[in-house]
């Protein structure tokens, strides 16, 4: 285990990202319409405020072209001035017009971004370099190869995208570290309960990252050197029924969150984060008491979880149908970048702090791997 915590507190903002391509051939900038990008110095000010010294935040494939990092400017100067540890999301669902996902030079395209990145930030600041190369590949695999959600609207070519995702991740992990030895990969994927007999529904979830370790085809080039930290990213719809149905808390078959948490532990034994979670409008802070709570427990049995981040820490449109969410601690900013504070989820994250802050320092601290488990659907 890990003798040292990955990040000062257990609590990290998440700001929505997502820059991706709708069916009618727009874009849609997450960071943009949600006022990020023009208020990000405020934004990571109000991070530090709440006692937060870490967040996830993206560098746009789409807004950089590639090459050009200067939109990212403002974000490095904030997080240097507020002293912020940044998680550099380098491609949270959306990529150049001229990138085709599918293609054979896909993987080795991001990894020459990935590499222009590296040169470009080190050459900007010297602060520790942390980089989450693309954010969930099982789901955008899904919902650009199967759902025909997202582009490049596909289906049943959600394997094969997958493959493609996995080996752009290599890609940029080998071109990163070329330049930043030292620099540390998170890897987000959802994790899911399907409620049904067949245990293969709750597997396929595993599959980047089996192959990201070289557990499953080896030829893709997964090896264990490349899955760094592990992120898992829960939310209120991520147990269902086959039909789609969503399980309630209170419905017997839903699995406690301490128990999933667990099982990526036990299969990866990487360093974890919970890398986005999080409800809306009053749900926000009963669903943060729900999941601080289970995170204690899966600690308790020796899972090392280094953080929480609340995602989107600041209301956002929906990825979809652009729908305003009401999802964080803050919402919306007005014209001069003032953001209303959600004071429920203030709260339960100023409760939840200690309590996190001991678990953490105990289970990275002694070994745990005898005690029984036993999970229950408490706090």
């Amino acid at each position: 285990m890990s003798s040292t915590a990955l990040f000062d507190d257990v609590f990290l903002g998440g700001f929505s990202s997502s820059c991706h391509k709708l069916a009618d051939g727009g874009r849609f900038d997450l960071a943009a319409t949600a006022q990020h990008l023009k208020f990000a110095d405020r934004d990571y000010m109000r991070l530090r405020s709440v006692g937060m010294t870490a967040c996830r935040d993206a560098i746009s494939w789409v807004r950089t072209g590639g090459y050009d990092f200067s939109s990212a400017v403002p974000m490095v100067r904030a997080a240097e001035r507020h002293g912020v540890q940044v998680i550099w999301d380098l491609m949270h669902s959306g990529w150049p017009d001229y990138v085709d996902p599918l293609s054979a030079a896909f993987p080795v395209q991001f990894g020459r971004y990935a590499g222009a990145f590296a040169r470009w930030i080190s050459n900007e600041t010297d602060l520790p370099l942390m980089v989450s190369p693309i954010d969930e590949m099982s789901f955008l695999a899904w919902a650009a190869g199967d759902f025909r959600g997202m582009n490049p609207f596909e289906a049943a070519r959600s394997v094969e995208l997958n493959v493609q995702l996995v080996r752009a991740t290599i890609e940029a992990i080998e071109a990163i570290r070329a330049i930043v030895p030292s620099a540390r990969f998170v890897q987000p994927e959802p994790i899911v309960h399907v409620a049904s007999n067949r245990p293969s529904d709750d597997l396929l979830q595993f599959l980047p990252w089996d192959m990201l370790r070289g557990d499953v085809w080896p030829a893709v080039g997964g090896h264990p050197r490349y899955l760094d930290i592990v992120g898992v990213n829960f939310f209120p719809d991520h147990q269902f029924l086959l039909d789609g149905t969503v399980l309630r808390r209170d419905d017997a078959r839903y699995k406690p969150l301490a128990k999933m948490l667990v099982e990526v532990w036990n299969r990866y034994r990487r360093p974890m984060i919970v890398s986005e979670t999080g409800s809306d409008g009053d749900e926000r802070a009963p669903w943060l008491h729900y999941v601080c709570g289970q995170s204690v427990i899966a600690m308790r049995h020796g899972v090392e979880l280094h953080g929480i981040t609340v995602h989107s820490i600041a209301s956002r449109p929906e990825w979809l149908d652009e729908r305003n969410c009401q999802t964080g601690l803050w919402e919306y900013a007005d014209a001069q970048g003032n953001r209303v504070i959600h004071l429920p989820m203030l709260d339960e994250i100023q409760r939840q702090r200690g309590r996190l802050l001991a678990a953490r320092g105990e289970v990275l601290g002694i070994d745990m791997s005898d005690r029984r488990l036993c999970f229950a659907h408490r706090a």
